[in-house]
């Protein structure tokens, strides 16, 4: 395409959204209104995925020793655990490392169960990874089932309730997503539709002077292109601005917390970056839809 038509192209496209100020206006503010909800939307989701991944990487099934167990009872039930498939890793804690960290988790008031030091009640401990995540709750059932394996928690209950969140969080999120994104395509493609109608006897002209269907339709590219771009520039700025607060608020709390939200930088960028292209790809496929609904050529 040579650089006069290309030229040309853009300046239709301009005019045509200067022609239909109204429209514009309606359709930016449209593309505005839901890239900003789609913006804050996925930033929280992309944090909820990131605090679910890194809980999920942290469930884990311990399993305490029977009391009257031997060295060689807890070194036959180790094996039995390394050999279940599903399992990724087994570390041992000693009952008195146990006792240590329960006096830490404690803090100042851990000193009241330093008397234990001497008579230690506590069992000696496999912890116990999975591969997966969501086969935790089959691990520890099947881990259950072996000789002097007194008892085995991994959180039941609340493991299955935090799975279960995390997957109707991502699933609601993807759908809440798509329908914002299929509502601005909508509204895009309306505008681009009275665009037309009012256009339709200088089409009929430039089509009785040989103009492709090509030539005719690239202003209507442009022109959607350039209202989803437009309407993507005010929700880059606002859900940066959200999330650099929300970010300097949360990130001091969690400090030492193995919970954590993505860094402002590069995330920020990425989520910019991914406004833009939505809001040109929404732009441009509203006009496509129209066209070819509604321009006969």
């Amino acid at each position: 395409m040579k650089a006069r038509t290309v030229k040309r192209h853009g300046r239709e496209s301009f005019k045509s959204l200067w022609r239909n100020g109204w429209m514009t206006f309606a359709s930016i503010s449209s593309v505005t209104i839901t890239l900003l909800l789609v913006g804050v939307f996925f930033v929280i989701m992309m944090n909820l995925n990131e605090v679910a991944t890194t809980i999920e990487e942290n469930v884990e099934i311990r399993v305490h020793v029977d009391q009257t167990a031997t060295k060689e009872d807890q070194a036959a039930l180790e094996d039995k655990i390394k050999g279940i498939s599903d399992v990724a890793s087994v570390t041992f804690s000693a009952k008195q490392q146990e006792l240590d960290n329960l006096i830490k988790s404690f803090g100042d008031q851990g000193d009241a169960y330093e008397l234990f030091q001497q008579d230690n009640p506590l069992s000696d401990v496999f912890v116990v990874k999975t591969k997966d995540p969501n086969d935790t709750k089959k691990v520890a059932k099947e881990i259950e089932k072996f000789d002097n394996a007194a008892t085995v928690k991994y959180g039941q209950g609340t493991v299955d309730r935090l799975f279960n969140v995390i997957n109707v969080s991502r699933n609601v999120g993807i759908v809440l997503i798509a329908g914002l994104l299929f509502t601005a395509m909508f509204l895009i493609s309306n505008t681009i539709k009275i665009t037309i109608v009012a256009r339709r006897k200088e089409i009929e002209i430039m089509r009785l002077v040989g103009a492709t269907n090509w030539f005719i339709r690239w202003p209507f590219f442009l022109e959607g292109m350039w209202l989803g771009v437009l309407g993507s520039i005010i929700p880059i700025g606002l859900v940066s601005v959200i999330y650099y607060y929300a970010y300097e608020y949360l990130q001091p709390k969690l400090a030492g917390n193995y919970i954590q939200v993505l860094d402002f930088t590069p995330f920020v960028y990425q989520v910019g970056a991914l406004l833009l292209l939505m809001g040109a790809v929404i732009g441009i496929w509203g006009s496509v839809m129209s066209i070819r609904k509604f321009l006969k050529v």
